[in-house]
């Protein structure tokens, strides 16, 4: 049987027809955007599969059939921002989907020590690269007109800001709940929802181990063990893998899970300061997963075909299933530690005693 998967259709076809293979491979796969983490499907399902895991005791309102289908929906958000050519938009969103660890070393920084403010570091980045312009490549023009090459990825500041946005929507939440009108608090929710969403997609980039490397599009430099060098890697594990093989096994990636909680910090509930670094040591643990997935690949395990082309289904679905976990524990973070919004509640009361003195004040 002809294998589907053209990271394998290549290897099986020396000399020049294997190249001229590699032309229809390419265009196979010429609808995944590289450097996407998942495809849609499996971000959507990510988000819906964390929903599940959620407390009895958690805002009934997310689980509504309308919020759990926005929420799916939102899972693709990011991604859609990147369709968008605006250079600006490119240029701010995009290295919010990825970080390639390795590069930390050539800048003399080590995972446990970055700094919580993305700008502090991109200035650490660029004291560097003032330093010792020799070490670093300048790319110009139409290869980096978004000005994103220099940088290395900021995915774990996406994940632990969108933390903070999702604690403030809560926190408003809790004080419209107390004194607000019933179209202000289901406002509130509305943006509960969106952000639920949206986070959900960059901590599904952080479990597919390739936002973690630069290896991320076939692996680079020495190489001895032989991995693939194919670009088109990154948009088979995505979600052409997955195509071929029926999809991912939603029972038995909910079969790993357990109920969200807090995220945990040696043993305890994670203070708020402490979500970025949980954020980093997430990404971490994924990166260590980078050569064993390569490994897969080499071995056949994940060319979709049946039997041994399927073993590396497993891999994949372990890599769902621990970014859907991380996820709902952050939620569960978030709505546990907003507390009521102070300078919301004053104006909530100006209101109140305006309205009882036959006058009106906004919020």
């Amino acid at each position: 049987m002809t294998s589907k998967n053209p990271l394998r259709l290549i290897k099986q076809v020396p000399g020049r027809r294997g190249a001229a293979l590699l032309t229809v491979a390419l265009a196979l796969l010429a609808g995944r955007t590289p450097g996407l983490a998942w495809d849609y499907e499996v971000h959507r399902l990510i988000n819906q599969v964390a929903l599940g895991t959620l407390p009895t005791n958690f805002p009934a309102f997310v689980r509504t059939p309308e919020a759990v289908e926005r929420i799916g929906f939102l899972a693709g958000e990011p991604d859609r921002w990147r369709n968008v050519q605006d250079l600006s938009l490119r240029h701010s969103s995009g290295p919010d989907h990825y970080m390639d660890l390795e590069q930390l070393a050539g800048y003399g920084l080590k995972p446990e020590g970055l700094p919580a403010f993305r700008y502090v570091f991109e200035e650490d980045l660029a004291v560097v690269r003032q330093a010792h312009p020799e070490k670093f490549t300048e790319l110009a023009g139409a290869r980096n007109e978004d000005r994103t090459r220099e940088m290395i990825g900021l995915v774990p500041w996406a994940i632990a800001e969108n933390y903070s946005k999702l604690k403030s929507c809560f926190s408003y939440l809790k004080t419209f709940q107390e004194g607000g009108t019933p179209a202000e608090i289901a406002n509130a929710q509305a943006d509960v929802v969106y952000v639920m969403g949206t986070m959900g997609h960059y901590v599904g980039d952080a479990c597919q181990p390739l936002h973690t490397t630069v290896h991320f599009r076939g692996w680079v430099g020495a190489n001895p063990s032989g991995y693939t060098t194919n670009s088109r890697i990154h948009a088979w594990i995505d979600g052409g893998f997955f195509d071929q093989v029926g999809g991912p096994d939603r029972a038995g990636i909910e079969g790993r899970l357990r109920t969200a909680r807090p995220v945990s910090v040696e043993n305890r509930d994670a203070r708020p300061a402490e979500i970025f670094p949980a954020a980093v040591a997430f990404l971490v643990e994924q990166n260590k997963l980078v050569e064993p997935l390569y490994r897969l690949e080499k071995d056949g395990k994940l060319s979709g075909e049946p039997g041994p082309g399927r073993a590396g289904k497993e891999f994949l679905e372990a890599q769902i299933a621990k970014g859907a976990q991380f996820l709902a524990d952050l939620w569960v973070s978030a709505w546990q530690q907003a507390g009521t919004d102070g300078y919301l509640r004053g104006q909530l009361e100006r209101r109140k005693n305006a309205s009882h003195d036959g006058g009106t004040t906004k919020p």
